[in-house]
Formats: structure tokens, sequence, C-alpha cells
């Protein structure tokens, strides 16, 4: 089901249930959000113990009197289910809603997500309040959109699980015998004559297992997936055909988001970037990376669901966002595709966890405070950028990012038990491209990859059945493939393959990986290229962490190492096949080297982002589309004022202009009419 606005969301999460005492407040908070722009607020994310304050005893009035009230402003809502946190009475009648641990121990009644998704009591509830919902209060016309629960997550250990675990197994495997086969479980006289034997992986049972470790997670995401199914099946049970989402979070590595995309019909994610820790060019990619995982989850625009409008109140420290950091974040996420920016929260709580979390509205409630005046900025924006809604992004460029892979890899036991450095070359690789503002997808193995030009594979440690064979098609029709150390080593239930590797690819790449180096922390080695390489690469660049050794199978090298008894091997390689060309990056290289051999295959491709001249290194550019017009958004995320490269085509200034220097934290959207 599709979900379309018309306009930019501004709002977030807004929690009237914690000032029903105090309606001078409430009805300060509807001219309060009127003032600040907000469109939208999502409401009844942890409210349970106030529409059911006991067993079958539901008080519904003031979440539709409130609805009410934020639609004559002209404000929709964007309901949730409550399940994210259940009341006190059910744990008290019903003891098997709570979580157990994986040492055997039932968890008592408190915090949030500490419920059992496997539980028919607890689905059974969760249902109830669904449906009601959908048949009393999804029915005004002000909602808009379910938000379903609140931040998945966590596991449970109780027999309830256990069991569904066995089962799940049994119809993946179907004998014991194939999972034995699998699982190589005659290693450490491990094998099991039953699937009634098995025991999900915990610190005081098996850990050493890595099949075992990696179908558990898997499990874990399939059980999420199915709740949030049976979830949705309830709001379908009470009437409402209205889309649904669930707010995702930054590279969460418990479930495999590309699964749980499936279930719902937007995806929207909680960005909580800890900007000036470091550069904040450095943060932006970062966050930029994440914003670009999430729109590719269902290849469709996404919003971002919660920000903080100043500081956080549980990260390690509290940082303010400086003055325009807000402005320049919430911008961000609709450079990258977004259809709106929302914060947690509206206004802040009185007590308990999250009284410190900054909010538009603060304990002060006037509209005179520094925060309160960079939201309505934002809203004011978002209403003069209303035309970006419905736009959508065209990348060349695919990199994989597969949950499966990094499970496994991270649990193998390899080269580097600490510190694989996973995500951080990842993003060197995105940086690269992005410093030439040319729009990246992260996809995962059962994703097309035929309509990109370039094809990323960075540390694929697994590759599933197939997805060798895809990767060779697409060179061979005259794709671009780069590849690095450590992919294509296990098949998909972490079993290592035979014969070299990576598995399936040394035809297409040309060499085969015959040692890889685990360096210690303090270890460096080089870079160095080799002369009159067809790049023209002339710097020598720094690597650490893991170092591959390969040996060539028609491949030319580039670039070779320049220490250790490795010396002289081949460092980066190219090599033909079919119409194609095949690149292999051998060791984990500064990102110095990412930006000048990702922006010499973009020109070998002929690949811009079409503006004239060079991009300043603070500079983000993202292209939005429709089928009228091309939209340039250009942010600063340096600490001066740099030149815009225009647009090689007349353009028209949606926001800001191309002849002045763009601000620190700024924002220009130039337009191309097609």
């Amino acid at each position: 089901m599709e979900f379309r606005t018309d306009k930019l969301l501004h709002g977030g999460d807004y929690n009237p249930e914690q000032w029903l005492k105090r309606p001078d407040i409430l009805a300060k908070d509807l001219d309060m959000l009127e003032e600040s722009g907000c469109n939208v607020v999502s409401l009844g994310i942890f409210s349970w113990s106030t529409l059911e304050p006991e067993e079958g005893v539901f008080h519904l009035e003031w979440l539709k009197e409130i609805i009410d009230k934020l639609y004559q402003r002209g404000i929709s809502t964007i309901l949730a289910t409550p399940s994210g946190a259940r009341p006190k009475w059910m744990a008290d009648k019903y003891p098997e809603v709570l979580r157990v641990d994986e040492t055997g121990h039932r968890n008592h009644f408190g915090f949030r997500h500490n419920h059992c998704y496997t539980s028919p009591v607890y689905r059974e509830k969760v249902h109830t309040i669904n449906k009601k919902l959908a048949q009393e209060v999804a029915t005004h016309p002000g909602v808009i959109l379910w938000h379903i629960s609140n931040e998945y997550g966590g596991e449970c250990y109780c027999p309830l699980c256990q069991d569904a675990f066995r089962k799940w197994l049994k119809k993946k495997y179907q004998t014991i015998e194939n999972l034995n086969d699998r699982w190589c479980t005659t290693f450490w006289s491990h094998t099991y004559n039953s699937f009634n034997q098995i025991e999900a992986p915990s610190k005081i049972g098996e850990t050493q297992l890595h099949a075992l470790n990696l179908d558990w997670k898997r499990f874990v995401t399939h059980q999420t997936a199915d709740f949030i199914h049976a979830e949705i099946a309830a709001v379908r049970d009470g009437g409402s055909d209205l889309p649904t989402t669930a707010n995702l979070m930054h590279y969460f590595g418990s479930l495999d988001y590309f699964k749980i995309a499936k279930e719902i019909d937007v995806v929207s994610w909680d960005t909580y970037p800890t900007w000036h820790k470091e550069a904040v060019i450095d943060t932006a990619y970062d966050n930029g990376m994440c914003h670009d995982l999430m729109r590719s989850l269902k290849g469709k625009p996404f919003f971002q669901m919660e920000s903080c409008p100043t500081s956080t109140n549980w990260q390690s420290v509290s940082k303010l966002k400086k003055p325009g950091m807000l402005f320049a974040q919430s911008m961000q996420a609709i450079a990258h595709g977004g259809e709106g920016a929302l914060y947690f929260q509206i206004r802040q709580s009185r007590g308990a966890s999250e009284k410190f979390h900054g909010a538009v509205i603060d304990h002060y409630g006037g509209n005179d405070t520094r925060v309160f005046k960079e939201v309505s900025k934002v809203g004011a924006t978002l209403k003069e950028l209303k035309e970006l809604a419905g736009t959508t992004m065209d990348s060349p460029v695919a990199m994989i990012y597969d949950w499966d892979s990094q499970w496994a890899m991270e649990d193998s036991q390899g080269p580097r038990n600490k510190g694989l450095h996973y995500l951080e070359n990842l993003l060197k690789y995105y940086r690269g491209f992005r410093k030439q503002g040319i729009s990246v997808d992260l996809i995962d193995q059962t994703c097309d990859v035929e309509k990109y030009k370039i094809l990323v594979l960075p540390m694929v440690y697994m590759f599933k059945e197939g997805f060798a064979e895809k990767v060779c098609t697409f060179v061979e029709n005259g794709g671009t493939l780069i590849t690095s150390y450590w992919s294509g080593i296990a098949d998909d239930t972490d079993r290592c393959y035979l014969e070299g590797t990576p598995h399936g690819l040394m035809d297409v790449l040309g060499i085969r990986s015959t040692e890889i180096d685990g360096l210690y922390d303090w270890e460096e080695n080089t870079f160095v290229p080799a002369e009159g390489n067809e790049l023209g690469l002339d710097q020598t660049y720094t690597c650490k962490y893991l170092c591959d050794l390969v040996e060539l199978r028609g491949a030319k090298s580039l670039m070779t190492y320049g220490k250790d008894f490795y010396a002289g091997y081949a460092a980066l390689t190219v090599n033909e096949y079919g119409k194609g060309r095949a690149w292999y990056v051998a060791a984990d290289a500064d990102k110095d080297f990412f930006a000048d051999f990702l922006k010499k295959v973009l020109e070998e491709n002929q690949i811009s982002c079409g503006v004239k001249g060079d991009i300043p290194d603070t500079l983000e550019i993202t292209v939005r589309e429709s089928k009228e017009a091309r939209y340039y958004l250009y942010q600063n995320f340096g600490t001066e004022a740099v030149q815009i490269p225009v647009p090689e085509k007349e353009a028209s200034w949606l926001y800001g202009s191309g002849e002045e220097k763009l601000e620190v934290y700024g924002l220009a959207v130039a337009k191309i009419t097609k």
C-alpha cells in the first residue's frame, strides 16, 4: 500500500496523556505546534496503560479529542499501536508475556520492549487493542498513517520461543541430518539426534557453533517480522486500510531490516547522530549513508520519524546542537530522499527516563527559546520546498550491505576478532562517491543489480546461493565491479568455501586470495602506485587492520604493498571480464585513497552529478527528480562559507542562490526543468 503526501512532513512524537490533568498546557501545545509549522504528530506510542487501564476497560475518548483538535488546526496524526510497552496489570496476570533471558530467568515488569513476541497471550492482547483503535480512532479523517509499535528489538529465550525456533529450523532444514551437515556439528562432537535437542545460543550453553548463532539471529528477525505482520493484521481486522510504518534505527545490528521492511508500507527511522564529536562532515556522511540505507530498503521515499531538537539524555555526552545544526540535519533527511523531518519529542516530560531529553517545547514552555525558533525555521522551509514531496532518487551506484553476512563475519573468529572496522570501511567507499555528488543505494544480496553502473562489495564475507552468478552476469553485461578483501569466504550457513576465494569471482577478478594478514592497531602498511598505472594514481596511501595477499590470475596490478614480507604484492587490481571491468581492493586503505580511486573510476564510467567545477570537501550535493524537474540540494557541513558549483544546465533557485557563498549549515536548492 502506497503512502503519498502532497507536503513534506514536519512534527514529531507527542504524548498528551502525560498532560491530561493540565488542559491549559494541552491548549498551549496546539498553538505552539501551529506556530512552529508542524503539520503532523505521532500519538499513542506508549499509551497502553492510559488507553486500557484495566483489562477490557478502554478509555479512548481523550485520544479522539486530541486528534480532533489537531485536525482543526490542519495537523494530521500518525496513530501508533501501543505494543512497545505493556501495562502492569498484564504482566501481573499473564507473566508469560515477559521475556526470559539467555540464562533462563524471566524478567520482572518494567522498562519497555520487555515482552515475548511468541506469547499467544501477548499477541491476543495486542490484537484486541490494535483492532479497537482501528475501529474507533483510525476512522478519523485526521489519521493518515499507522505507526506500528516502537523501535522493535530484543529477544526472548522462553520455552515458547525455544519451541518456535526448533519448528523454524525443521521447516528450513527438513531433516536433522541436513542440519548437522550444514552446521558442521561434527566439530567438537556437537551432533544433534533430533530438532528437540537444539537450544538457542547462550552464555551458559553453546556459543561456538557459528551456524547456530547465525540461524538464531535469523529466527529473531523472522519472529519479529511475524509479530509485525500480526499487529498489522489486527488493524486490518478493525477495518483500517491506512498504510503502515515502523520506526527503524541506525544500522541496528539485531534485525535484518530488509526483511522487516517487507512487512510495512513506508520506512521511517530514528536518527540521533553525535554532531560536534568529530568533524561535522564526517558525521554527515555517516548519517547520510544511513538515510540512503533506509531509502534503499524498499526503493521508495522514507522519512525521519525521530531526531532530537537539541541534546539527548542517553548518549554518553548530551551535547547541544550548535545554532543551525538542527536545520542542517532536518534538511539532510529531505536531501537524501526523505518525505519529512520529525522529532522526539514535542513536549518535554516532567519525570522519569526522558525528562531531560530535548524537545520542541521544553520545561520552560515558551516560544522564545533558541530551539523553538530553529524548529519554526525548519517548518517554514519545508513549506517552501513542498514541491520536493514525491520526488525520487536515481542512483548509478549500489553497495552491498547484508545483515546475514555481517552477523557471520563478526562471529567468524577470523583474522581480527576485535575491530573489523566493517562500517568504517563501507563509509570510506560511500564517502568517495558522495564527494563527487553521486547518490548510492545500499542493497542486500537479494536485490536486483542490473540497473546499476557500478556495484561495490565491501567485505561481503558471505556469498549466498546464486549471488556470485548474479555478480558475474552484471560484469559480463558491462557493469563495473569493485570488490574488497574478506569477500566470498563462506556460504549462507557460514561454511567456508573450498577451492579458492573470492568464491565464484576468481575468474571475474582475475585473482585468488591466498592469505590475509591481521594487523595490530599500531601497525600500518602502504599502497604504492605502480609506475604508469592506467588510473594515473601517483600518491602513496596508508592501509591498516587487514591486508589480503593475492595471486594474480590475469588481473593487472595498479598498486602494491610497500612493507613487510609481502612488499610488492598486488594491493589494487583490475581485470577485464566480458563487457565489464572488475576491481579488487586488497586492504583497508585510508579515505584519501578511496576519494582518489573512486573519482577515477567514476570518470572512466562517465558518471557525473552534472555540476561545473570542483566540489568543496565539506559540501554535500544530492539530486532528487520528478518527471518534470531535477533538483540539486546543496548543504555545507564545514566551518566556513563555500562557493557552490552550479549545475551545468540552466537552473532556477527554489531556495537560496548559486551566486553567493553558502553559509555554514546552510541549504540551497536548484531546479532544472526537464
